[in-house]
């Protein structure tokens, strides 16, 4: 089954570079996947949520997110699933990205978007509608870029919406509990 899927992913990833590659979206896909590198684009915007008494709770369900994603998804999967990432088995496509040097399954850009995106949506529309649609841009991007296979993207995009609605329950959980003792 897995060389199935893997065969899929590679016609997938192919279909892309033969396709859909364009000078300006050389340009501009490496671009986007930056603004997820190491989650600094969310982590930067759940600070800010952290530093303003109204969207503090948003801060910390985004925060909660990330930590879930970083737990179970990159330490966790990514080396129990140990997936080589799709460039680093098909060295002949022209890579505009520095080749991760960590695994590929789940992608870990996709999870963190997601998770993040889907928390935002959940605390206001207005915000998080361009968040999803970030989100989804930044899940693309790995594949244009030829770093992840779509079942990694699929896989780590469930894994981010599961984590986004999962945070904040949690949260509302342990304040709820600290409310009650407090009483």
């Amino acid at each position: 089954m897995a060389e199935l899927i893997t065969k899929i992913d590679f016609q997938i990833l192919d279909w892309i570079q033969a396709n859909l590659r364009t000078p300006w979206l050389d340009w501009l896909m490496p671009k986007i996947t930056f603004l997820c590198e190491s989650g600094w684009f969310w982590i930067v915007i759940a600070l800010a949520c952290l530093l303003w008494k109204k969207h503090r709770r948003c801060g910390i369900n985004m925060a909660l997110g990330l930590i879930l994603c970083g737990l179970f998804g990159n330490l966790l999967l990514k080396h129990l699933v140990a997936r080589s990432r799709p460039c680093w088995i098909n060295t002949a496509i022209d890579m505009l990205v520095k080749i991760p040097a960590d695994y590929s399954f789940p992608s870990g850009h996709s999870m963190v978007s997601f998770a993040s995106a889907v928390i935002l949506l959940q605390y206001d529309k207005r915000i998080g509608i361009p968040a999803i649609i970030l989100a989804a841009l930044i899940a693309v991007s790995r594949l244009y870029l030829y770093v992840h296979f779509p079942s990694d993207v699929i896989v780590g995009t469930l894994m981010g919406i599961l984590f986004g609605i999962l945070a904040p329950r949690i949260v509302e959980y342990i304040y709820s509990k600290r409310k009650t003792k407090e009483e």
